[in-house]
């Protein structure tokens, strides 16, 4: 019972480092998701605008056709964000759907950490390749409804990014779909979908917003105008740059832009963009708050803008695939990843213990030999600082616990004596343990008390077959209902080469 009750304990904290990383991408995708509705409020009033410019009979005919594009666009983008919800559902549908809430309650994915399903339906079965072409056509369609001569400055600044990986040992082919979705747990693959999302409400606003600023490019003086400000990016790591593009709604390429930033600096202002930056800090959703302000000729007009993005930290996780515990003479095989950091880049380090490369990335074998704790270091490549330490946690190292001596499958009770005659020998095995891990008695003592004599031995055996002592031999071949069997001393070797004593055998033979 104490053995079972270890190996609940130590499987549950193995769960909970899964359980960590997990939460942190449905942090990421909870921040996302809030992001996208944000994006999808300003380009609602962006729309608003643009049909209330079609609406006054002096711009109908100018601002027209500019505001068909925009419905198009519109209507593509919202067929995107659904045929994007669907994968998700899909996804969790395939993993086993959510688990039983409440009414009202808040619905919780049964199998968060699955990642067949994604291998399954992105990779396997080339869904991700129908998602990659999807993509593809949304951005070219976007890109055809722009003006020639800005056409490249927007596919620059378009953020849905479709190129193919760089090849590696797990996808030698530089396959999209196996670089983005193979073996992916299914909260990462949700909150890749939302994050694909956002790319389309972001490609969504900037398309809107470059087909308002040409319907007004003749314009100083508007009756309606918005500031927006639209990141690059909705998710970075703590230490990488942030950037946005803050502008009018109805920007002209002439406009002198006055723009307060509200923390960060303003690195640019050029055709009537400001392009604004700063260092990530903190952890968490980070909010922008600032002002434009635009010379309209008659009077100069400031409004508001907001954004919002999510630093994430670079933090690291380790998981022992077998026990919550180094143990001595076995390779204990670990997982480490590290959030921001590719698997090829990630390592572990452990003084004093050696540490081998697995077959797939990110897997490792550590080899311990001195009782005590370790701090197992996990370690990361970087172009700007070389390695460095990114995580890390202290394990405990044991020896491998004792085995059970056993004759016949037996410790001690009553066996029946041609069954006894015909064992070979004394078998050290390990019960309840995760590892391949063999022991090897090498001596014990045999006695056998007759049910009508006198107690024959000890004899000793300095291996584990009772053919070792021919007087054992003897001694068993004379065994009969009755009789009892001791074997004592008895002393065993595993992987750690430590010998060491376990326990006795008494059998009763009947």
């Amino acid at each position: 019972m104490i053995n079972l009750m270890y190996l609940v304990l130590t499987a549950m904290l193995a769960l909970n480092i899964s359980s960590e990383i997990l939460h942190a991408f449905k942090i990421i995708n909870t921040s996302i998701t809030q992001s996208n509705s944000s994006i999808a409020g300003k380009n609602n009033e962006l729309y608003q605008a643009f049909q209330d410019n079609e609406n006054q009979p002096a711009k109908r005919d100018r601002v027209k056709p500019y505001n068909d594009k925009a419905k198009q666009i519109k209507a593509d983008a919202q067929a995107m964000i659904n045929y994007l919800e669907t994968w998700k559902d899909r996804i969790i549908t395939q993993s086993g759907g959510y688990l039983e809430a409440d009414k009202g309650a808040e619905k919780e994915i049964k199998a968060e950490g699955n990642i067949d399903a994604s291998t399954l339906l992105l990779v396997e079965k080339k869904g991700g390749d129908s998602l990659k072409t999807k993509l593809s056509e949304f951005r070219s369609k976007v890109l055809s409804m722009m003006d020639p001569k800005e056409k490249a400055k927007i596919e620059k600044a378009i953020p849905i990014d479709i190129t193919n990986p760089k090849k590696s040992d797990n996808n030698p082919q530089a396959d999209w779909s196996t670089g983005n979705f193979h073996n992916m747990p299914v909260m990462a693959i949700v909150a890749l979908m939302s994050k694909y999302q956002n790319d389309i409400r972001n490609t969504e606003a900037l398309a809107v917003q470059e087909l308002f600023a040409e319907a007004h490019q003749s314009e100083l003086k508007f009756d309606e105008i918005a500031a927006i400000g639209v990141p690059k990016t909705s998710y970075v790591l703590a230490g990488q740059k942030v950037e946005a593009s803050i502008m009018m709604v109805a920007y002209n390429k002439a406009a002198q832009l006055q723009v307060n930033p509200g923390g960060g600096h303003i690195s640019k202002i050029q055709d009537g963009i400001a392009q604004w930056e700063t260092v990530a800090g903190g952890v968490g959703l980070q909010t922008v708050r600032g002002s434009v302000t635009v010379d309209l000729g008659d009077r100069k007009e400031t409004k508001n803008y907001e954004f919002q993005y999510m630093v994430g930290s670079t933090g690291a996780s380790m998981q022992l695939d077998k026990m919550n515990v180094f143990y001595i003479g076995v390779p204990n095989p670990v997982t480490v990843s590290a959030a921001g950091y590719s698997l090829e880049d990630v390592y572990v380090n452990i003084p004093g213990a050696t540490v081998t490369p697995g077959k797939e990335k990110g897997k490792y074998d550590v080899t311990v030999s001195q009782q005590g704790t370790v701090e197992a270091a996990i370690m990361a490549k970087t172009k700007e600082a070389g390695a460095k330490k990114v995580g890390g946690q202290m394990v405990r190292v044991k020896y491998i616990p004792d085995p059970v001596a056993e004759v016949g499958n037996k410790s001690n009770g009553v066996m029946a004596s041609s069954t006894f005659r015909a064992q070979a020998g004394v078998v050290a095995s390990l019960k309840a343990f995760d590892f391949d891990a063999r022991f090897t008695t090498t001596s014990f003592q045999f006695s056998m008390l007759p049910k009508r004599g006198e107690l024959i031995g000890p004899f000793l055996c300095n291996n584990a077959r009772f053919s070792s002592n021919a007087q054992v031999v003897q001694a068993m071949e004379r065994a009969k209902p009755g009789d009892k069997v001791f074997i004592e001393e008895i002393k065993a070797v595993g992987p750690d080469k430590r010998q060491r004593p376990i326990n006795s055998i008494t059998l009763t033979l009947n």
